[in-house]
């Protein structure tokens, strides 16, 4: 039961980080932005 419910938090906040992640990028102004914010998000770890 225990497993259950960690697992399915933790699919909860993949969900919300990832959603966060999309929001940043499509707030970019212009392409060149895009592409710095996609470098700086792969640079720190996080995948696309």
């Amino acid at each position: 039961m225990f497993a259950v419910i960690l697992e399915k938090l933790s699919i909860w906040f993949e969900t919300a980080e990832r959603s966060r992640r999309e929001a940043y990028l499509a707030s970019s102004s212009d392409i060149v932005q895009l592409e710095q914010r996609i470098r700086s998000l792969e640079t720190n770890g996080y995948s696309l």
